[in-house]
């Protein structure tokens, strides 16, 4: 899914300033974010993968203006009420009330939690199929954009790399977060170089990234 999320490789970010004194949470309210985000997954029956469609579904000011575990709570919000244990409406409502206003609570709606069976724990799977690259192999990320979740970044589709590691298989991202199956493939990392990806002015420098299979075409 094409949106504000995927700003990798995008200019006019500013650099990133890394302090290594930094505490995990900067703030108390960070760490009560996170636990309300990591138990989101089970309460509403999805999955990471969900989840991570979901941040990309958040208004690109929310996603921009909330922080990052502003997005984990307003995350965790949009995936109980779309499973139905929350009713839209009702964090807001629980709010004002707390502040003192009379406001009525929306009605408790019917709960409709997606329904899908994983193959197993974790993400990794056996699949019988052989690799379809090999290291060493020239490749081309799919120039593809899609309406739904997608793990392959925009700013290395149409452009081109080279295999130099196959990794264990694994389930499809693009296929778990809508809950239509696991859709397994072989995953590989690929060596794209920076002027490859950001023209020959780019600071010299190779970029590895893991991609699935259906992310490429050999050249």
């Amino acid at each position: 899914m094409d949106g504000i999320h995927d700003m990798g490789g995008t200019q006019g970010w500013g650099t990133v300033e890394l302090d290594p004194d930094d505490p995990v949470f900067a703030n108390d309210w960070e760490g009560r974010a996170f636990a309300l985000g990591a138990m989101a997954g089970g309460l509403s029956g999805t999955n990471l993968d969900a989840f991570r469609h979901g941040l990309e579904r958040l208004h690109p000011l929310t996603y921009l203006q909330d922080g990052y575990y502003g997005r984990w709570l307003a995350c965790a919000e949009l995936l109980l009420v779309d499973s139905g244990v929350l009713a839209q409406g009702a964090v807001d409502a629980r709010a004002r009330r707390l502040m003192g206003e009379d406001v009525e609570e929306p009605a408790q709606p019917e709960v409709n939690k997606p329904e899908y069976e994983r193959g197993g724990g974790g993400s990794l799977r056996d699949i019988d199929d052989p690799p379809k690259f090999e290291v060493g192999d020239s490749v081309r990320a799919r120039d593809v954009h899609v309406g739904g979740h997608t793990r392959m970044p925009a700013y290395i589709r149409g452009r081109a790399g080279t295999i130099s590691a196959i990794r264990p298989a694994a389930v499809l991202p693009d296929a778990t977060a809508h809950f239509t199956g696991e859709e397994p493939q072989h995953v590989y990392t690929v060596s794209f170089e920076s002027t490859e990806l950001w023209g020959a002015e780019a600071e010299p420098t190779t970029l590895n990234i893991d991609l699935f299979e259906t992310y490429m075409e050999k050249r």
